[in-house]
């Protein structure tokens, strides 16, 4: 595994949040990892490895994932507020021009992120999400987030999860839900294994609006015109609908990869995923 350094920065309330950095070719425009609600930089571990030295990679963790601390009120769990804390790393590590891969969540705050200053963003990956959101994913993701089940054991958390997710994931061998298990869980207090998040990011949920922004995206789509696009779809997703995804293909310049027999979401550890990654970087310049 690459070596990567912890760093933290500092949010505009005053939360110290943290990023993982693999060094790379700092003539080139950074990576940014941008990762999923619930998920944390070792999401991204694969891929930055694989890129690391050819390219500098950011991994942040949003506030109350990872080893970023908590807030202090809930209601700050939302993307605006997540958008104003990349940005304040941006500043920071003096990044004026980088690339996005964003997962999810990620993915909408690389469109935020456009929509604000389209200029700084030199290519983008939008893993299985789009300007427009299913509802019946918003609500199964309502189902399950802040759901703060532990496990006794990391087998007893794969079996979990693969009983929870498999039809994600129908091809996945219990080595795979392990792994995913140690990604997405960690050893907390009591030698339990949890997952790694504070159970309070559902509180937004719970508002009439949800906590997804309840605007037209489709301007902040629009944003990342006239660059490398890379568009990832799980053929099964509920969140990224076939007809959003094709009609997010017919604008230029945008790969539409839509991967058999996954959900929501890729890992992007898929063979497929970085061979479209890998090809969308040789287009930056």
């Amino acid at each position: 595994m690459t070596d990567f350094e912890d760093r933290y920065w500092t949010s505009g309330d005053g939360l110290r949040l943290h990023f993982r950095l693999y060094d790379g070719d700092s003539t080139r425009p950074p990576v940014i990892c941008l990762p999923g609600l619930t998920r944390n930089a070792r999401d991204f571990e694969d891929l930055a490895a694989r890129l690391a030295g050819k390219w500098r990679v950011l991994c942040p963790e949003m506030r109350g994932r990872g080893d970023s601390d908590y807030a202090k009120d809930p209601m700050t769990y939302q993307p605006l507020q997540y958008l104003q804390d990349v940005e304040a790393l941006l500043a920071q590590e003096g990044i004026e021009r980088f690339v996005a891969i964003g997962t999810s969540l990620g993915g909408l705050l690389t469109m935020l992120l456009a929509i604000r200053n389209p200029d700084r963003i030199a290519a983008a990956v939008l893993n299985d999400i789009g300007p427009e959101v299913s509802a019946a994913g918003l609500e199964r993701i309502r189902g399950y987030v802040g759901q703060g089940r532990n496990f006794e054991t990391w087998m007893h958390a794969a079996r979990a999860l693969q009983e929870s997710s498999g039809d994600v994931y129908p091809d996945w061998e219990i080595t795979d839900w392990l792994r995913y298990a140690k990604r997405i869980m960690a050893l907390g207090t009591g030698g339990r294994i949890a997952f790694d998040y504070d159970m309070k990011i559902a509180e937004p949920f719970e508002a009439p609006q949800g906590a997804a922004p309840q605007v037209d995206m489709w301007p902040m789509f629009d944003a990342l015109a006239m660059r490398p696009l890379l568009v990832l779809r799980g053929e099964t997703s509920d969140i990224l609908e076939p007809h959003v995804a094709a009609k997010m293909a017919a604008r230029p310049g945008v790969e539409l990869l839509t991967l058999p027999r996954i959900g929501h979401v890729p890992t992007l550890d898929e063979a497929e995923s970085i061979a479209a990654i890998e090809r969308l970087l040789e287009r930056v310049v």
